[in-house]
This record gives C-alpha cells, structure tokens and sequence, in this order.
C-alpha cells in the first residue's frame, strides 16, 4: 500500500499478505481528487506547482519502522463513546466494514484510523472555533487493526455538518475521516466516508471533487439492519477498496 505517485501509466504498491511488489494500471481519470481543484480553494494554496517526482520504495520503506511494534491497542481506542468519564452526546452509531488489497483480498492486520466532528458538527481542536459547543465527553478520535478477516468496527457519535468558510453559506457533509497503514508508515491512504441521503452532496467541492459519480458514490456507507444493535445503536457498512475498478477514491498524495 503506496501513495508515492508515478507519471507513467502503471503505478506499482506494496501488497504485506503477497509480501511482493503488485503492478496495476493507473486509476481513470476522476476516481481520485485531484491534487488543485478549483471548488477547494485551500488547494490552490498548498497544491505542489511543480511536476510530482516518482518515489521507488526501498527495503527501508517496506521492513521499518515496523507498524506493529508501535501499536498498544485499547479496547476504548475503537469505542469512542468510552473515552471519557461520561458518554458523549449524539446518537451512537457503529461503522465496520473490511478492507480489501488490489486484488479484492481481505487485508489483514492493517490500522485503521479515524478522527470526526461531534454531534454539533465541531472538532476536538484548538483551530475549530464555530459557534458549535464543544463535547467534554468525545475526543473525536480512534483506531483499530483490522482482523484475519480484514475487518473493521468502530463505535461512535453521528457527526454533525458543519460550516468552513470555502464559499459562502458552505456546509460540509457529515462525514468521518479514515486513515490506513501498510506494515510501515510511509504506507499511508486517507479518505473520508459519507453517510446516504446528505442533503449537502451537491454543494460540497470537497465530495465533488471526484469527478467521476460512481467513484463519489463508493464513499457513502449504507445502513445496516443486521449489524445494528437493538435499543443501543445503528449501525453503517463501509467498505475499502485500496485499488482496482471498484477502489475507493482517496486524497493524492503530496
């Protein structure tokens, strides 16, 4: 899992179950945002401006630091309702789904990490200062490592839409943040997962941002009945994809 960039027409990442470099052909055009987008206006400001230099992972990049040796998971790491002394405000939910490698294969022992806004739409941060109260009860924040089945679950709060000053009257789209690591940490991938039915889709640049609309719709999670549970939860399915037709679109790399 690689987010160095080629210019030429296949582009190569690292698989950690095949432990052997995997070849594919690049990504068509708008399944991925771009890295300047017009609608996104922060883009224009820290986009690069000169052409992307292709990166070739050494060893180094592939054996260490090793992923594993840094992780000291806690079972309130994946429950964001229970990292405070009391429980968050906002309706629980439960996100799970499973990550998939280029070839459609469970990837297993991968990190999975997350950071949202609360129920009001605001982040557990200094810079986040909108007239939104602040959660004391909900850092915002977890991860977990998925299983030998290539599966995720996170407990959390419903995030809230927010206003961020790109245009006037703009409005973000709920959504939560995903962050995925290979077996080193220059193995990154982000993306964002939406939920169905955001009256806020057709105004969002960011979500517009990939171009292509079956790529957008592969970023919206989809209720699940089965995986709610009764008189506590309801429960969104959200597959990743890293690559292939059906991958799951994901910030460029700078």
């Amino acid at each position: 899992m690689s987010t160095t960039q080629s210019d030429g027409a296949v582009r190569q990442i690292y698989d950690p179950v095949a432990e052997t470099p995997t070849s594919y052909r690049r990504d068509p055009e708008g399944a991925h945002p771009p890295l300047s987008y017009p609608g996104y206006k922060s883009t224009q400001l820290r986009h690069p401006k000169q052409p992307l230099l292709y990166l070739p992972q050494t060893i180094t990049e592939v054996t260490g630091p090793q992923l594993q040796a840094a992780l000291d998971l806690k079972p309130t790491d994946s429950d964001l309702t229970l990292q405070a002394a009391g429980e968050p405000i906002g309706e629980r939910i439960i996100v799970s789904g499973h990550v998939y490698d280029t070839e459609g294969k469970p990837l297993r022992d991968t990190l999975v990490e997350i950071w949202q806004a609360n129920a009001a739409g605001r982040y557990a941060h200094r810079w986040d200062r909108w007239a939104a109260p602040l959660d004391p009860n909900f850092k915002g924040a977890g991860r977990c490592v998925t299983d030998a089945d290539g599966r995720y679950e996170f407990t959390t709060i419903r995030p809230g839409a927010y206003p961020w000053g790109n245009h006037y009257n703009a409005w973000r789209p709920a959504h939560i943040h995903f962050s995925l690591l290979g077996r080193a940490f220059t193995q990154r991938l982000v993306t964002q997962m939406y939920f169905p039915g955001d009256p806020f889709f057709p105004y969002d640049p960011i979500f517009n941002s990939v171009r292509d609309e079956a790529a957008r719709q592969r970023m919206i999670s989809s209720f699940s009945i089965h995986d709610t549970r009764p008189n506590w939860a309801q429960a969104f399915h959200w597959d990743i994809y890293l690559r292939g037709p059906g991958a799951t679109p994901f910030e460029e790399a700078f």
